[in-house]
């Protein structure tokens, strides 16, 4: 076998690995927005809708990481292959996080539909998951872009993020001491806005992964990460 036919037979299975993690990606944008749609609009059956697609998010990770072992096994990547390879499973690593995320935001919608509602918490973490979408979407564009001004303004809007979060775990406890009654659902709207500003954490560990790509470093300095009001009730995805 020719070396170029090695070379074009390795680009091949490439593009086929990056067409998958764009697949993956639109699936989870598509569950970020379904999820908090059917948390405002108490649409449990779409809630379900994005619960039973998180299989389809899972598989394709799966599908991910045996392609690319059986790239690296059979084709012997050059180094700067090998790191793209790298990074593609790392970024599938962290879309799958993020569809476990809005999974389970989806889970907690059925539950929330039997509470009386919060006032105006549902619209507020509709909008952090929008922005939280919004960045994906950016992500995921510099890496088909190999955009690393991109992939560090993704970084840097996760700042925001994190303000939204904090402004909304303050307005629950605020809730919650006026109203005893509140307690219950803004627990659960917590583990919301929580698992929600996890997922932006997760997008910026993409974005981050862009910059590695195409620089070879990663960023000079962790993400500042201020005022983390609610440190300690940092929530894991449900299996």
């Amino acid at each position: 076998m020719s070396d170029q036919h090695i070379v074009s037979s390795f680009d091949r299975d490439l593009e086929g690995i990056q067409a998958h993690i764009m697949k993956m990606g639109g699936l989870v944008e598509k569950a970020i927005l379904d999820a908090a749609t059917s948390l405002e609009t108490r649409d449990e059956e779409l809630a379900e809708k994005v619960r039973a697609g998180d299989r389809a998010i899972d598989a394709l990770e799966e599908q991910i990481n045996e392609e690319t072992a059986r790239l690296i096994a059979l084709r012997a990547p050059t180094a700067i292959d090998l790191r793209l390879i790298l990074s593609v499973m790392k970024i599938a690593g962290n879309l799958e996080r993020i569809g476990d995320y809005a999974k389970n935001m989806a889970k907690r919608t059925t539950v929330l539909s039997q509470m009386s509602p919060i006032n105006g918490a549902t619209a507020a973490l509709r909008r952090m998951a929008r922005e939280v979408e919004l960045m994906l979407r950016d992500a995921l564009d510099s890496y088909i872009q190999r955009d690393p001004d991109l992939a560090n303004d993704v970084v840097q809007r996760d700042h925001d993020v994190d303000q939204m979060y904090n402004a909304l775990f303050r307005e629950f406890l605020t809730f919650m001491m006026e109203d005893p009654r509140s307690i219950t659902p803004c627990m659960h709207l917590h583990f919301i806005a929580k698992n929600t500003e996890r997922m932006g954490d997760h997008v910026t560990s993409i974005a981050e992964q862009v910059i590695y790509l195409v620089t070879g470093e990663m960023p000079d300095e962790p993400r500042p990460k201020r005022d983390r009001t609610s440190h300690d009730a940092s929530v894991a995805p449900d299996a």
